[in-house]
């Protein structure tokens, strides 16, 4: 059975509804996903015998669910358990005439859920796929993929994307129009990107083995 898109707005919940800065918070997927897609690393924050744990991992997708890559020996990979997961991008910096008004452009994404570990092996390498691709598309098909010993470990988590917060904050400084305004003091933005470099090959890689096209083609261009 062909399960339905989801709706294209956010659902408000406790852990979802935004208390601050409410003019930067979206209630778009749209944005969500394209946060989502613009990355490949998240942060995991997950409780861990008693104490707070937040631990750095690359993530892949599909429409409905975020898979989570990570060792069978990590703890924070149990599955079963509350977790929150965030991405987040820095645009540039707002730099205002004064200190207190500086910011920073920026697009985050928080996910809340629990996270289930993902036993069916289909299921595993589907979502192993999807990690792979969503970080360098091309590289599932170039390289070899997982063995039943790689497999086994490795842990895969699911997560729900279903109950999500997003913001995203862009422009100028707030105090163009205040009483600082008048101080002479240059105020503006600082943009930051980042763009992939020419590949590297591995010193004990023959000569004659070429980039392949899916990696030289990313020189110069933006994830995402």
């Amino acid at each position: 059975m062909t399960q339905s898109p989801y709706p294209s707005t956010l659902p408000q919940t406790e852990l979802t509804r935004h208390r601050r800065l409410r003019e930067q918070g979206s209630d778009r997927r749209a944005d969500l996903d394209a946060i989502l897609d613009a990355g490949f690393v998240c942060h995991l924050g997950v409780i861990v015998e008693g104490r707070p744990l937040v631990v750095p991992t690359v993530y892949g997708r599909d429409e409905r669910v975020l898979y989570l890559h990570g060792s069978v020996a990590s703890r924070s990979m149990a599955g079963g358990t509350p977790v929150c997961v965030t991405v987040t991008h820095v645009d540039g910096l707002v730099l205002a005439r004064s200190v207190f008004e500086h910011g920073v452009n920026y697009r985050s994404a928080v996910i809340h859920g629990t996270a289930r570990k993902v036993t069916d092996p289909d299921e595993k390498l589907e979502g192993l796929r999807r990690l792979t691709e969503h970080a360098t598309p091309g590289q599932w098909t170039y390289a070899r993929q997982p063995g039943r010993k790689e497999l086994a470990a490795t842990t895969l988590l699911a997560l729900s994307l279903e109950e999500a917060s997003v913001k995203i904050r862009t422009g100028a400084p707030d105090d163009g129009d205040g009483p600082d305004a008048d101080l002479g003091i240059w105020a503006g933005t600082l943009p930051l990107t980042a763009t992939w470099g020419a590949p590297e090959p591995d010193p004990l890689l023959p000569p004659d083995i070429p980039v392949p096209a899916h990696l030289a083609r990313r020189e110069g261009t933006r994830h995402g």
